[in-house]
């Protein structure tokens, strides 16, 4: 494992539903610096309505991540680069899994540059067994009654599927 070089690092997202995949990526920047802050999005732009609350979201991460003592989940509406300066944060490390996040991620990286050049974006490349995963298709896995066991923490998995029996 890398040597944590300090600083505190942002890992913003949806995480509706958390995955396994991105459960790997807040480890892994755990072991790099020294405090992370993974920012749950109250209500994400680029989605209708998430199927959990910001709260229920928030709780589901910091029961995964309760063994690592370097990382703090908040909720947070406004734009990415003022909560990474709220919280003192140098970074924002996000994870790529495919070509089609590389695009998006590009252009968001491009836009936070431009209003905070002094916040640097940091990307993770997804581990192999976790590449495939996202959450839009862990809820449709789910909904049609498809094994979600191994690819979400076992309470995300309890809860996925007591939510889409509804």
């Amino acid at each position: 494992m890398a040597e944590r070089n300090g600083g505190t690092a942002v890992l913003p997202g949806s995480y509706d539903p958390m995955t396994m995949g991105h459960l790997d990526i807040i480890g892994r920047a755990s072991g790099v610096f020294d405090h992370v802050i993974v920012g749950v999005v109250n209500q994400p732009v680029r989605k209708a309505k998430t199927l959990f609350s910001a709260e229920e979201r928030v709780g589901f991460i910091r029961d995964a991540t309760a063994d690592l003592g370097n990382v703090q989940v908040k909720p947070f509406d406004t734009l990415l680069v003022d909560f990474a300066r709220e919280h003192g944060a140098k970074a924002i490390v996000k994870g790529l899994r495919a070509i089609s996040d590389f695009e998006y991620e590009f252009e968001m990286n491009q836009l936070n540059r431009k209003m905070a050049p002094d916040i640097e974006s940091i990307y993770l490349m997804a581990a192999p067994q976790f590449s495939f995963l996202s959450s839009s298709g862990i809820k449709e896995l789910a909904m049609f009654g498809g094994d979600i066991s191994g690819l979400v923490p076992d309470a995300v998995a309890a809860r996925l599927q007591e939510e889409l029996k509804r």
